[in-house]
């Protein structure tokens, strides 16, 4: 019996819940869903490096949506130029949370998972209604602080982040990461808010605070994290940091190491590209369904191992 054609994304605008508008794509599912997936791309990058990933998954069954932050990707065309965004953190928390109880309004009974991709899996801690959620696979992740980061990236932080931000967004009034090479264009609310996080040992509840904190901790449901080992930019100590802050949350880390699974190379970016979808994607797919048999079992908070694949 020949498999159903998929059926074609399609996009949509979306508002926040202060009116903000949001680019959403959705990706439809190849015969009855599974559930719902909602992707949170990491810092700079726009939803369409997601896209051959989003499309893999809904050809097997899985309704999916990505978008792009305020200010980011498809989504500044609907809103003010980079210079004139006031867009910090706390609003990108919120766009991904109005894309989250969208998903949930196509999916009332079966679970919702997210996929979290380096910031991706840092916002859902500020949700302000995570019981929304049924699980988070979190991709190439961990908090920024920067003297975890990797050797090389933690000897170039100090010029990065007392030097070429501070002077670079008071120049051009956003941070211009495109014309640099680095992360890519971010408004200078979300770019300062960010640098005050990288420099403190707790990232964002060590400046946010109690109330922070507080909603990390009302976190329950689990989270999958597949730690890169040769991600540039975080290490199994940021990855560590992250899990830290989602004290409630039930925890499993597996580590994956290119080399085993016969490639090159993976990187923080490169789990979502084509070249990796044989040796990574079913491996996600497979974490997907795990999550999604964990939902309403009420599993309780564990301490994290890792595995190594």
């Amino acid at each position: 019996m020949t498999q159903a054609p998929a059926a074609a994304d399609s996009d949509a605008v979306l508002s926040a819940p202060d009116g903000a508008r949001i680019a959403l794509r959705s990706y439809p599912p190849t015969g009855p869903a599974h559930g719902c997936v909602v992707i949170g791309g990491a810092m700079g990058v726009p939803q369409s490096h997601y896209a051959p990933f989003a499309r893999w998954l809904a050809a097997r069954g899985w309704r999916v949506f990505s978008f792009d932050y305020r200010s980011q990707g498809a989504s500044l065309a609907l809103g003010p130029s980079l210079r004139q965004s006031r867009a910090t953190l706390h609003d990108w928390a919120r766009d991904f949370e109005s894309v989250v109880a969208h998903a949930r309004a196509t999916t009332p009974n079966g679970p919702l998972l997210l996929v979290g991709h380096s910031l991706g899996a840092q916002l859902p801690g500020l949700f302000a209604q995570p019981d929304q959620v049924d699980g988070l696979l979190a991709v190439a992740t961990g908090i920024g602080y920067w003297r975890h980061y990797p050797a090389r990236q933690r000897r170039q932080s100090p010029l990065f982040w007392w030097g070429i931000v501070p002077v670079t967004t008071a120049l051009a009034g956003y941070f211009p990461g495109r014309r640099l090479g680095l992360i890519g264009d971010l408004p200078r609310g979300v770019m300062w808010q960010w640098r005050r996080w990288c420099l403190h040992p707790e990232y964002s509840v060590g400046v946010e605070g109690a109330a922070a904190r507080a909603s990390y901790a009302r976190v329950r449901f689990p989270i999958s994290a597949f730690l890169v080992s040769d991600d540039e930019m975080l290490s199994e100590a940021s990855l560590q940091g992250l899990l830290a802050l989602y004290t409630g949350a039930p925890q499993a880390v597996q580590r994956v190491v290119p080399e085993a699974l016969g490639l090159p190379r993976i990187g923080h970016l490169g789990w979502f590209r084509s070249a990796c979808a044989d040796a990574l994607w079913p491996l996600t797919e497979a974490e997907l369904h795990a999550l999604a048999t964990l939902r309403g079992q009420g599993t309780e908070a564990t301490s994290t191992a890792v595995v190594a694949c």
